[in-house]
């Protein structure tokens, strides 16, 4: 697969050769749907927590005689059925992430970036250099550029100045070639990836770098 290499101005910078292993396969929604259950369930803080019978504060006196009172023989307050009682079996602090297989993810990587570039939304750049690297710039040129919810992918490190001036700019994202994710990408309306980004993101999936 071939695309046009664009600059964040008016200029072309060439083309570049895509890997069809990476930006050429047919997208399958189970796998995306996969890797993206697996980043949200890991993302998912688990603090939720409840008080049980034996975390709530009260006296643990007898509440009334065990008979003659033609009711229910309790000893607690502290019981789920009584107002401000400890609750049944009420959620704890927990992790919810679970275990998915270092290819499924890669492979999900893969699909993720195969989806943009069938979809028309893959967009290479040559790099993220501005002459001012400022705010307003950044914006200017995502908006000649018709871009409204976009994610920047570099090399292997993001070029400072870009990633300062763009990080107030709401809907762009920049991250690094090992921060490439399948939600991440996915969430955006379009991808956009230095030239330096597409060499990292060949030599991560192929396993140069781990």
């Amino acid at each position: 697969m071939k695309l046009d290499v664009l600059t964040l101005g008016a200029g072309n910078a060439g083309s570049i050769d895509l890997d069809d292993a990476i930006f050429g396969l047919e997208p399958r929604a189970d796998i995306l749907h996969r890797v993206v259950r697996w980043q949200r369930a890991k993302a998912q803080a688990g603090t939720h927590a409840t008080l049980g019978k034996s975390d709530v504060s009260y006296s643990t006196k007898k509440i009334y005689r065990q008979k003659g009172t033609g009711g229910a023989r309790h000893g607690s307050r502290k019981a789920p059925i009584f107002r401000k009682g400890g609750v049944y079996k009420g959620p704890t602090p927990r992790s919810h992430a679970f275990d998915l297989p270092k290819k499924v993810r890669a492979l999900g990587l893969r699909h993720a970036l195969s989806a943009k570039a069938t979809a028309g939304e893959l967009v290479i750049v040559e790099d993220l250099n501005l002459t001012d690297a400022k705010t307003a710039a950044v914006a200017k040129a995502v908006k000649e550029k018709g871009w409204k919810r976009v994610l920047f992918i570099d090399g292997t490190e993001v070029n400072e100045g870009f990633a300062r001036a763009a990080r107030n700019l709401d809907g762009v994202d920049v991250l690094p070639s090992m921060g490439a994710n399948v939600y991440d990408i996915l969430k955006r309306d379009t991808l956009v990836i230095t030239r330096a980004g597409v060499e990292a993101l060949a030599a991560r999936l192929n396993g140069d770098v781990k």
